[in-house]
């Protein structure tokens, strides 16, 4: 079974998203789609109401961390 991971764990989303979309630039997708691709992770537990725009910024940062790393 995954991790538990919630809305606090940018770093371990961002390595999850990375992983399932290796040739999207995160700098181009919407926050209301980062927020169902979020959600609809293995072993995310947080609370789909509990997100803000600060939370998706700093996952969108650290996703854009790990898009950058892989090219």
């Amino acid at each position: 079974m995954p991790r538990e991971i919630d809305w606090t764990d940018s770093e371990e989303i961002g390595i999850q998203l990375q992983e399932k979309f290796p040739d999207l630039d995160p700098y181009t997708v919407r926050f209301t789609d980062l927020h169902q691709y979020v959600t609809e992770l293995p072993g995310f537990v947080g609370d789909p109401a509990k997100s803000n725009e600060g939370i998706l910024e700093a996952i969108q940062t650290a996703w854009h961390e790990e898009y950058e790393d892989a090219k």
